[in-house]
Order: structure tokens, then C-alpha cells, then sequence
């Protein structure tokens, strides 16, 4: 935020900075003599042409456009903008800087001071020296005939702000530049605003939803495992107290961790080993069971709980108490991937189990949050097996 309000303020110092050069130059040029930029900026009417124009830009980008443009009061704004092309056709601010730097001018002034020359027998002839080695055909025979310069009108040394009759053209067309500029800048600033405030809502929506996500993935997972252990407890079976300890182990892991967006890939195999052991206090003969953990896993991180989705998915599908099964899952990783893979026969859904899975879909969801572009994956259900690759990558 402070880098671009800094680049913002960069960018309008150095805008600012050009455009009040441009004076100096184009009254250099008709003078041929850098010195007299000292006298320019000394000059009120330099101030006044440059204060008008940076006064009607930041009062047009920052006031009339936000609350008249945007807000599409479109005849109030245009009537403000006839208000302030009539303070530029009253202040004339570019004839004034012209004029008055003119009136400055060294060498005019010269040409005015210097002497006449006068021929004794032509009545009234006289013109000034400077003047005559400039005429091509040399002095006209009557002065009140001669070619006069514009400037050389009767003046007192005194510029008003307002000369009636006179139109600043250009300061009308600088003045028709600053407005339209003022409000392409307005517009970008609003553009770029909106453009970050519907990031910053995508973002927090992405967040909410990751955690709703997480909200349903966590009840989901406590109740299945505390049904398994509640199962153990019926039958008096000697294991339940180490299986409180496991569930412990995953409680606690579901409670520190799993709020943050990565946890290390250990912590998650530790989570899945606990409630395999827990799992396999139920399976029975008919069931074998392969996990193989393997590559470099301790420095590799993953969101939390999205490998035991799929995990939990398998002992509650893939496990019948009259046919065979087999279940197999194989997690690798190294310093480019993470890889996935589970495996387990299909069998027939209990028709009184109406609850909807809602882990593989959520988990979806969570890849897509996580890691967008990043991840493969792939569910098959051919040949009666229900196979999940999944590969995260780094």
C-alpha cells in the first residue's frame, strides 16, 4: 500500500514538474536566453497559469469526478465544468504569462528606448534605428504610415487579468487537456480500487469457504472414529484404551493444526498411521491391508486433512465382513510432487445409510483453493476397484 501510494506520488511530482517546465522553455525560446527563466519564475502570471491548472485538476479528479461523475449527476457536473472554463476565459492565464513576459523582454524593451531617425525633409517621418536596419525597403516616408508591431500599442506597463475582446484560446485548450486528463486519472484510480476490493472479496470468500470446508471435514471424521471405538468398548475389548490414545493423538492433531493452511506432510502420516491402527482393530481376516510411506517426507508440506478423506473413504467402502478385500495406499513424496494412491474393492452400499459423502467432493473443493493448477487428480471406478491418484505439486 505505501510502495503505491509512493509510486502515485512519484508519478504526479514528475507530470507536475513538466508541465510547469514547459513555460520556461517555450519563453526561453522566443527570447534566446536561458537567464531569463529567473525572471519568469519571479513573475505572478507564471504562478497564476500554474496554480489554475493544478487547482482545476486535483478539484476535478478528486471532488467533481468521485461525487458527480460516478455518481451520475451528469448536469451538475457539466454545469461546474461551464463555471470553471469561464474562471479560465476571465483569468487568461496563458495570454497574461505571454503578455507579460513580452513586456519583460529585454530586447523589446530596447527596441523601444532606442533612438529616432528622422529625415528633416519628410514632415513627420521618424522611426526607431533598430527598426530601420530591419525594414527591407528602409524608413517609410511617414511615420504615422509605418508598419507598426502589435506591441507597440500605448500602454502603462500594466496587464489586467481580464482584456475584454480577447479570448485565451490556448489557455482554453490546456484548460480542456487538464479536465480530460484529470479524469482518465480518476477513473484508473477507481478502476484500481475495484479491481483490488473484488480480489480482497475473493479472497476473504475463499477463506470462508476453506473453512466451512474444514468445519465439515472435522465432525465428519470425529464421528466416524468414536462409533469405532464406542464398538470396541460394547465388546470389552482390550485394546480400547490404546485406541483412545490414538484418538487422542488425532484430536489433538485436528485441534492444533489443522486451522493452518499447511501442516508438514509428517504430521499428516503420523494422523493417517493413528487411525489406520485404529481401523485395523476391526478388520477381520477377510480384509489385507498394504500402506507403504516412502521418499523424502519430513520437510514437505500439505493442507491438513486432505489425504485422510480419501483414507476414511476407503475403510468405510472398501471393507466387507463376507468377501475378501484388499486395500492398498502408497504415499511418496520428494522435492517436486507429493504423491498419492489408494486402492479398495467396490461393494454394495448399505441401502439404510442415506448420509451424503461429502469428504471426496469437499476435498475437491480444498484442491482447488490450495493448489489451482498445481494438482492432478484422478478417480477411477473401473474393473469393480475404486482408485484414487492424486499427485500435489510443489
Amino acid at each position: 500500500m505505501i510502495r503505491s501510494k509512493f509510486i502515485a506520488f512519484f508519478i504526479h511530482a514528475v507530470g507536475w514538474v513538466i508541465f510547469l517546465g514547459f513555460p520556461l522553455l517555450f519563453m526561453n525560446k522566443t527570447q534566446e536566453s536561458i537567464h531569463n527563466s529567473y525572471f519568469i519564475l519571479l513573475s505572478p502570471f507564471y504562478w497564476l497559469f500554474c496554480f489554475t491548472y493544478i487547482f482545476m485538476f486535483y478539484l476535478n479528479a478528486w471532488y467533481l469526478v468521485p461525487k458527480l461523475v460516478f455518481r451520475k449527476k451528469y448536469v451538475s457536473y457539466g454545469f461546474i465544468v461551464l463555471l470553471l472554463s469561464g474562471c479560465v476565459y476571465f483569468l487568461q492565464p496563458f495570454d497574461n504569462l505571454l503578455g507579460h513576459n513580452l513586456l519583460k523582454n529585454p530586447k523589446y524593451n530596447a527596441a523601444q528606448s532606442a533612438p529616432l531617425l528622422v529625415d528633416s525633409s519628410i514632415p513627420n517621418a521618424g522611426i526607431n534605428s533598430s527598426e530601420a536596419k530591419n525594414l527591407p525597403f528602409g524608413p517609410l516616408p511617414n511615420q504615422n504610415l509605418r508598419m507598426e508591431d502589435p506591441r507597440d500599442k500605448p500602454t502603462n506597463q500594466i496587464i489586467f487579468i481580464h482584456q475584454s475582446g480577447n479570448i485565451d484560446m490556448v489557455g482554453l485548450f490546456i484548460f480542456i487537456l487538464v479536465i480530460g486528463l484529470s479524469i482518465a486519472v480518476s477513473t484508473v484510480q477507481k478502476w484500481q480500487l475495484t479491481e483490488q476490493m473484488v480480489a480482497q472479496t475473493q479472497a476473504e470468500k475463499a477463506h470462508a469457504e476453506l473453512s466451512f470446508l474444514k468445519a465439515q471435514i472435522n465432525p465428519h471424521f470425529l464421528f466416524n472414529t468414536l462409533n469405532n471405538i464406542y464398538a470396541l468398548s460394547v465388546t470389552d475389548n482390550k485394546n480400547t484404551s490404546e485406541s483412545i490414545m490414538k484418538l487422542s493423538n488425532i484430536m489433538r492433531y485436528v485441534t492444533d493444526e489443522v486451522s493452518e493452511d499447511v501442516v508438514l506432510l509428517q504430521s499428516e502420516i503420523d494422523c493417517i498411521k493413528d487411525y489406520i491402527d485404529l481401523q485395523k482393530l476391526r478388520l477381520g481376516k477377510k480384509t489385507k491391508l498394504d500402506f507403504v510411506c516412502t521418499g523424502e517426507i519430513v520437510n514437505q508440506k500439505i493442507a491438513p486433512l486432505l489425504l485422510m478423506t480419501f483414507i476414511e473413504n476407503v475403510f468405510k467402502y472398501g471393507i466387507s465382513k463376507h468377501n475378501n478385500a484388499v486395500i492398498s495406499i502408497r504415499i511418496t513424496a520428494d522435492e517436486q510432487k507429493i504423491s498419492f494412491f489408494c486402492q479398495n474393492n467396490i461393494f454394495e452400499k448399505p441401502q439404510n445409510d442415506k448420509r451424503k459423502g461429502i469428504g471426496i467432493n469437499n476435498t475437491k473443493q480444498r484442491l482447488e483453493h490450495m493448489y489451482p493448477g498445481k494438482y492432478s487428480l484422478d478417480i477411477d471406478t473401473s474393473n469393480n476397484l475404486f482408485t484414487v491418484k492424486l499427485e500435489i505439486f510443489g
